[in-house]
C-alpha cells in the first residue's frame, strides 16, 4: 500500500474518533438546557464529560496535524477556503472551552447561565458547521487550475450542505443523549434514554436522506456498504435505547458515526477535495502530498507514538467509567 494512501486513512481514522469522541461532548452540551432542570442536574451533565472532553478534541488537533505535514496541499486550499466557517467553529470551541473552565468560579446563577450558554453555542455551531464542512468536501467546491478556491461563502450553502450540517447536528444530539443515558443515575438517565429514543427517529430520517443523496454524487460498492451499514447500527442503537440497553446503544450510535464518516472517505478517494469547475483542479492524494521522505519519517512517528495516546485516552475512559447523579453533587 502506499504511503498516501496510508496517510488518507489516517486522516480518515482521526477525523472518525474526533466525531464520535466529541459527537457525544457537542451532544451533552447542546442538552445541558434541556436536560439540566435545575443547577445540581446540569453539573452533572458537565460532570459526565469534564475529564474527557478536552482530551477528545485532540483527536481534532492531531487531525489538522496530520493533513497539514502529509497533504499541504489538501490543508492550505481548505483552511483557506473554508476560512470563515473553521473560524466560527475555532471561535466556538474556545468559548466551550472557556465556559467549562469558568462556570463553577462563582455562584449567582446568572454567572452559571451565561456559561451555559456559550457551552450550548459553542457545541451546537461545530456540530452543524463540520457536517456543511465535510458534505462540501465531498461534493466538490469551485477551484481553478492552481487547486485555488474561487468560490464565497454562500457556494459552500447549498441545499446539499445544510442537510449534512443537520445531519451532523442530529447525530451529535442523539449520541450524547444515549451517553448521558449511559453515564448517569436516576431521573436524569430515565429523561436522556426516552430523549434519545424520539431524537434517533428524526436524526435516522436525516441520515438516510444525506447518505442517500451523497452515494448519487459518487459511489462504489464498498460505500454503499458502508451505508446500509451505518443506518442500521443507528436503528440496532435506537432499538437497544429502548429496550434500556444503554451500552449497546451507544455502541450502536458511534458505529453509526464511524460508518457515516467512513462512507464519505471511501466514495472520496482517491480525491481529497473535488473540483466543481474543472477536473484539473481536483485535489487528489497524490497531488496534494507531500514528498515521500516526510511521509515516511511521520509514518515512524506514528507507528511509536500512535498506541501510547491511544492507551493513555482508553485508560481515562476506564477510571472515569462509573456512572454519577445529583447525590453525587453537593447542594452548596
Amino acid at each position: 500500500m502506499e504511503l498516501t494512501t496510508i496517510w488518507f486513512l489516517l486522516v480518515a481514522v482521526l477525523f472518525t474518533g474526533y466525531f464520535i469522541l466529541e459527537g457525544f461532548d457537542f451532544g451533552v452540551g447542546m442538552l445541558l438546557p434541556v436536560l439540566g432542570r435545575d443547577d445540581r442536574e446540569r453539573r452533572v451533565l458537565i460532570n459526565t464529560i469534564g475529564p474527557v472532553w478536552d482530551g477528545n478534541e485532540v483527536w481534532l488537533i492531531t487531525a489538522g496535524g496530520a493533513m497539514f505535514a502529509a497533504f499541504p496541499e489538501w490543508y492550505a486550499t481548505l483552511f483557506s477556503g473554508f476560512y470563515l466557517p473553521l473560524l466560527l467553529i475555532l471561535l466556538a470551541l474556545i468559548a466551550r472551552g472557556v465556559a467549562f473552565e469558568y462556570r463553577h468560579k462563582r455562584p449567582e446563577p446568572t454567572w452559571k447561565r451565561r456559561w451555559d450558554h456559550a457551552i450550548f453555542w459553542g457545541s451546537a455551531i461545530p456540530a452543524v458547521l463540520w457536517g456543511v464542512a465535510f458534505a462540501n468536501i465531498f461534493r466538490g467546491v469551485p477551484l481553478d487550475a492552481d487547486h485555488e478556491y474561487v468560490g464565497g461563502l454562500l457556494d459552500l450553502l447549498h441545499p446539499y450542505a445544510l442537510l449534512g450540517g443537520l445531519t451532523t447536528l442530529g447525530l451529535f444530539l442523539t449520541h450524547g443523549a444515549v451517553f448521558l443515558a449511559l453515564k448517569t443515575t436516576g431521573d436524569i438517565r430515565h429523561r436522556a434514554r426516552a430523549l434519545a429514543v424520539k431524537l434517533g427517529v428524526g436524526t435516522a430520517v436525516a441520515a438516510v436522506a444525506f447518505l442517500t443523496w451523497t452515494l448519487t454524487i459518487r459511489a462504489n460498492t464498498a460505500a454503499i456498504t458502508l451505508a446500509a451499514g451505518a443506518a442500521i447500527t443507528l436503528l440496532g442503537g435506537l432499538a437497544a435505547a429502548r429496550a434500556r440497553r444503554e451500552g449497546w446503544a451507544f455502541t450502536g450510535t458511534a458505529l453509526a458515526i464511524a460508518l457515516a464518516v467512513a462512507t464519505l472517505f471511501t466514495a472520496l478517494f482517491p480525491n481529497v477535495m473535488p473540483s466543481t469547475l474543472d477536473p484539473a483542479g481536483t485535489l487528489t492524494a497524490t497531488n496534494a502530498a507531500s514528498t515521500p521522505y516526510t511521509l515516511k519519517i511521520m509514518t515512524w512517528v506514528a507507528v511509536i507514538f500512535t498506541p501510547i495516546v491511544l492507551a493513555y485516552q482508553g485508560w481515562t475512559y476506564w477510571v472515569f467509567r462509573k456512572r454519577i447523579g445529583v447525590t453525587h453533587i453537593p447542594t452548596h
